[in-house]
């Protein structure tokens, strides 16, 4: 037996003052003279005998009285621990509380975070004065780290709210340990874990391994399963989106519930007005695709929003995305021998879509290559130099660049510079240029990914004839042949390296090498290269990505970035390498109060001016409602000893067994009434003694 109020047991002292009572008996005597007390000595004898009996039970009542209350304020506990030498130190009773959104599921008309909050309350009227206590929830905040009594864990309750961040449950147990071995190692610790044990976020539970010293308590929070439909997914059928022209935006809708969804509505709203609208029929643990036509009116970004309409959770109704509408794509033409035609030119510098810019090979300006999407390299006979370096720097930061040889290219001045994307084997082809000479360009296959969305009908049936030219040079078969000449040997090829790619072509675009230049094959091929060497921005971004990276091109360096959504303004860990933006969103644990991230629009600023907006999303699995069943549990941790498992927060004596459980049996009241049995035969020995 152990007492939680040891310090009361000084009360016990109190047990002197009826034992003095007893023995000194202060009262006066009174003579009494009879004229013949022969008579009396017998009864006087007995009678004398029988006072000291009672007076000694009485005054044993009252010192065991005022034990049996000593030890009730002291709150006894029976512990079925191990005592002696094998028995462990007491540790610390750690709580979690799920708070992901996934608790906003409701059963008995009550949240279950509001449950969870309400039973962790009457549990710490148990532990009353205990200096023990851990409260552990999703955002791992800095209190977590420490331990502290009742009255500090009820005023974090007050405060804990729901958090876009999901923990599984080893990441949890994780922490709690701890946090359990730095402040009393090799105790014995009771871990309890109140959540609705989602199967999408509570991670591999199998990989969870309970130490010795430590007890793990489940306590599932559940009702009937609650259906659910949100957005799973979204994206473009065509990266690149054009102002004025359809846009199509595929949304995949799931259904987490047991039943079958018809005709739910969805629908599409850009900058605040509604776009377009659908509806879905979705199957049970099924999905559907839908299918949304758009125009945007305007280059730039232009807020979209995804919306349906599903009760009760209703945290992953709305899907929020950034439309980026004719991003400037920059291309950067750097020529020795341009093509009289200036095919070049007539692709890039009459599109508003392109930032184009022409130079001399000879005047360039390593900024200009760094800060463009695309460098189309024509009519040079050797690479070498800064500008050699430039362009390989260009290119494994991500850049495109597309080489056009020169009527005379220099074979080893090629290989080096090629080598260093894995192209090699290059070879130079003297052979005159006329016409009997060109060899013809075959269809491209249908199947390319490059051009599947180039023919509407995938066919070429259309075209009667064929481009030719003249190959100056061939190379081994690298990367993805994009055009082949008639005998097989490539005549454009796209490589990919590190995050860049490299378009090879085997002729120069002069009339007197070909007529590629003004083959129907061409214009597409170049708005192909440029529009596949642009850096889209994502649309969307989740709040469990640890890190996003974008393009920035002319970004300040040493700047400060924020991102602010409304009043809450956060400074993400950031990091400027060639051109590309890399943010680490703080944890949740890292805000403060009234700081905590919602899905919307967030700002990118730099010195209070925007440069570009980002649409952040609540995680796809925390929507997933399938939870793991006690039986599950039970089933999962069988080999575990000390993981106990709870039907659920609805049981009977549930506070009784966490008190049995966690810190023993308590007494007091056992003791209180002993105390009242005490004090009943007193006054019953008292009464007794008075009628005889």
């Amino acid at each position: 037996m152990q007492f939680l109020s040891s310090n009361v047991l000084w009360g016990l002292l109190a047990m002197l003052i009826p034992l003095i009572v007893h023995l000194f008996n202060f009262r006066r005597t009174k003579k009494v003279y009879f004229s013949n007390v022969s008579l009396l000595k017998t009864v006087e004898t007995n009678a004398s005998s029988f006072r000291k009996l009672m007076h000694r039970l009485i005054m044993l009542c009252r010192m065991l009285f005022i034990a049996a209350l000593v030890f009730a304020f002291a709150q006894p506990i029976w512990s079925k621990a191990k005592k002696g030498l094998d028995a462990k130190p007491q540790g610390i009773n750690g709580l979690y509380i799920d708070n992901s959104l996934s608790m906003q599921n409701i059963t008995d008309n009550k949240r279950y975070l509001d449950l969870a909050i309400l039973k962790i309350e009457e549990l710490l009227s148990i532990f009353n004065r205990a200096n023990n206590l851990q409260l552990v929830s999703n955002d791992f905040e800095g209190n977590d780290q420490y331990i502290s009594n009742p009255a500090k864990l009820k005023d974090r309750l007050t405060t804990i709210d729901f958090s876009e961040q999901s923990r599984t449950l080893e990441q949890v147990y994780t922490r709690m340990h701890s946090v359990a071995e730095k402040n009393r190692p090799s105790a014995e610790n009771h871990f309890f874990m109140f959540s609705d044990y989602q199967k999408s976020t509570a991670g591999v539970l199998e990989n969870l391994k309970v130490a010795p010293t430590d007890k793990l308590y489940l306590v599932p929070i559940a009702g009937n399963s609650s259906p659910n439909v949100f957005i799973d997914s979204t994206w473009l059928s065509v990266p690149m989106i054009r102002e004025m022209q359809y846009n199509t935006l595929h949304v995949k809708v799931f259904n987490s519930g047991d039943k079958k969804v018809e005709k739910l509505p969805v629908r599409l709203s850009i900058d605040g007005v509604q776009s377009s609208s659908t509806t879905v029929n979705i199957g049970p643990n099924q999905s559907s695709e839908a299918t949304f036509k758009f125009t945007v009116r305007g280059k730039g970004e232009h807020q979209g929003k995804i919306e349906l309409n599903d009760q009760p959770i209703v945290f992953d109704n709305s899907f929020y995305l950034v439309l980026n509408a004719s991003p400037s794509i920059k291309v950067l033409h750097l020529y020795n021998q341009k093509s009289p035609e200036n095919y070049i030119s007539k692709i890039y510098a009459n599109d508003s879509l392109f930032s184009y810019s022409s130079y001399a090979a000879s005047v360039f300006d390593p900024a200009m290559v760094s800060n463009a999407n695309l460098v189309v390299l024509e009519g040079l006979s050797t690479v070498d130099g800064e500008l050699k370096n430039n362009l390989i720097k260009f290119v494994n930061s991500g850049g495109s660049l597309c080489v056009i040889p020169s009527e005379s290219p220099n074979a080893a001045s090629y290989n080096a510079f090629l080598g260093s994307f894995g192209i090699s084997g290059i070879n130079t082809n003297n052979i005159a240029a006329a016409p009997q000479n060109f060899i013809e360009i075959v269809e491209p296959d249908k199947a390319t990914p490059f051009y599947e969305d180039v023919f509407e009908k995938g066919t070429f049936n259309a075209i009667t004839s064929l481009p030719k030219a003249l190959p100056k040079i061939s190379w081994q078969g690298v990367g993805e042949r994009l055009l082949l000449f008639k005998n097989g040997k490539p005549f454009l090829t796209k490589t990919k390296t590190r995050a860049g790619q490299v378009y090879l072509m085997a002729s120069g675009l002069q009339s007197k090498l070909g007529d590629f230049g003004e083959h129907a094959f061409y214009v597409p091929t170049m708005y192909k290269m440029a529009s596949l060497s642009a850096k889209m921005s994502r649309i969307a971004y989740t709040f469990n990505e640890e890190n996003i990276s974008f393009f920035m091109p002319n970004a300040p360096k040493n700047a400060n970035y924020k991102l602010k959504n409304g009043k809450l303004e956060l400074i993400p860990i950031q990091k400027l390498i060639d051109n590309t933006l890399s943010l680490t969103l703080p944890k949740s644990a890292d805000l403060g109060d009234q700081m905590q991230m919602s899905a919307g629009y967030y700002e990118l600023m730099i010195d209070n001016k925007k440069v570009r907006t980002l649409a952040f999303n609540h995680v796809a699995a925390e929507s997933r409602m399938e939870r793991y069943s006690p039986a599950d549990l039970r089933k999962i941790f069988d080999n575990q000893p000390n993981v106990k498992v709870f039907d659920s927060i609805f049981d009977d004596g549930f506070k009784s067994d966490f008190a049995d459980t966690s810190q023993g049996k308590p007494l007091w009241k056992y003791f209180i009434i002993l105390a009242l049995i005490f004090l009943l035969i007193e006054i019953f020995l008292a009464r007794y003694l008075k009628t005889t």
